[in-house]
């Protein structure tokens, strides 16, 4: 059964940090984070592929987030700094089987993790 189970979400003030982790049940050709924030649509962070290498960031979020990926553990994870209440969503992990110069868009991807909760106070 293909799972994809995300942890490390949480409150946090403006200006801390959290990093995010998504344990996949398989390996996956490019894993990505997106995040929906209420009243939004869903809108793409940043994926990274089975190499390392790192896709497209946000431009929201380039310069204060990393992705990485730890391919033994088939895990992603998110590193968030520099937090800002604009930040506040529910983030999504995603896994692609196959990599798709779409992979800025839902449709690119196979799977999708449960989501996990954001806050961040002013």
């Amino acid at each position: 059964q293909v799972q994809l189970v995300e942890s490390g979400g949480g409150l946090v003030q403006a200006g801390g940090s959290l990093r995010l982790s998504c344990a996949a049940s398989f390996s996956s050709s490019v894993m990505g984070w997106f995040r929906q924030a209420p009243g939004k649509e869903r809108e793409f962070v940043v994926a990274i592929r089975l190499s390392g290498e790192r896709l497209e960031y946000a431009d929201s979020v380039k310069g204060r987030f990393t992705i990485s990926r730890d391919n033994a553990k088939n895990t992603v994870y998110l590193q968030m700094n520099s937090l800002k209440p604009e930040d506040t969503a529910v983030y999504y992990c995603a896994a692609a089987r196959y990599y798709s110069g779409s992979y800025h868009l839902s449709r690119a991807y196979d799977y999708w993790g449960q989501g996990t909760q954001v806050t961040v106070a002013s």
